[in-house]
């Protein structure tokens, strides 16, 4: 294989066109070489705009091209399963849009169809790329405001789109799984457990949720809340209650060179500088490497799956 990863992507979406694509170009380990779609003005915007040396007008001629080592998928989030399993069929290694699936057992299914194919899977949080990310893992780590006892994340927006895929059942809609799935995905990260108590409550429209409130309890007692929706905008925030301290992240899952604020017990308020970034090019260039090197990309599959399993949880007690 080539130093370059050669890349297809399936479908011209909106996450792709405005983020991913434009990472890709600037990425030192990619080339982007073929996309499809079933819209023919979509194919003449992604050459214009790109210059896609390969079309296709489907996913399947897509992924039979023996000349596309990954595939990128942005698809609605039912979508996920189907193409992602048929992309390991046809061994290309594929970096997923979140959330992997809508169930459990679907990722399980996946991760056994990469491991038969022998390829690389991973779930597309970019977040987890930004370096303020790593400073605050690193400053848990370490123990700064000693043990941790709460988390409280949020990550919302207004939609007035009744049209959008967000908003459609059918398709794997829903707040929870577009934005709260980011706080999820975090207390995941930093708590590396499952929680012994979940309750939560929503606001439903169009079938699917709107707006959700999270409760969560740990085995080591540690509490959470989760705030996600369509309904409202919010500063995407992490506020983290220790033992010593608290520490506050204002921007958690987007660029962003906002300070981490460390306020500590004693009244001391101390803000950690944050150096700019594109996560979109920090995780190509990451799932790149891991294929380019023959190991395994960072996020691992073990935590996607318990992951979705917390969602279909709290999908669960929301209807109770």
């Amino acid at each position: 294989m080539e130093r370059r990863v050669r890349w297809g992507i399936l479908g011209y979406a909106g996450i792709a066109r405005k983020h991913v694509l434009p990472a890709m170009v600037k990425a030192g380990n990619v080339r982007l070489t073929a996309i499809a779609s079933r819209s023919q003005e979509k194919l003449m915007e992604a050459v214009s705009a790109y210059g896609f040396p390969k079309v296709y007008g489907s996913y399947e001629q897509l992924l039979a091209d023996p000349e596309i080592d990954a595939v990128y998928i942005p698809l609605p989030n039912a979508l996920h399963k189907e193409w992602a399993i048929r992309a390991a069929e046809q061994g290309k290694h594929v970096l997923c849009e979140k959330p992997l699936a809508l169930t459990e057992a679907d990722c399980r299914e996946m991760a056994a169809a990469f491991q038969k194919n022998r390829v690389y899977l991973m779930e597309a949080f970019m977040y987890r790329f930004l370096p303020g990310m790593k400073t605050l893992k690193t400053l848990l780590d370490q123990g700064e405001i000693g043990e941790v006892r709460h988390i409280y994340s949020t990550h919302r927006f207004y939609l007035g789109d009744n049209q959008n895929v967000r908003v459609n059942a059918a398709l794997g809609g829903g707040s929870l799984r577009d934005v709260g799935c980011y706080p999820v995905n975090l207390l995941g990260w930093i708590l590396e457990d499952y929680p012994v108590a979940i309750s939560a409550e929503k606001n439903v429209f169009q079938g699917v949720d709107h707006a959700l409130a999270v409760n969560l309890k740990y085995p080591n007692g540690v509490t959470a809340n989760i705030s996600c929706g369509f309904d409202g905008h919010s500063m995407k925030l992490t506020e983290i209650n220790g033992t010593k301290g608290s520490i506050l992240v204002r921007s958690s899952f987007i660029d962003s060179s906002l300070p981490i604020e460390v306020f500590y017990g004693d009244g001391r308020i101390c803000q950690i500088p944050v150096e700019e970034s594109d996560c979109y090019q920090l995780e190509v260039e990451e799932f790149s490497d891991a294929v380019l090197q023959g190991r395994r990309p960072a996020l691992g599959l073990e935590e996607t799956i318990r992951n979705c399993r917390l969602i279909e949880a709290i999908l669960e007690a929301a209807r109770e």
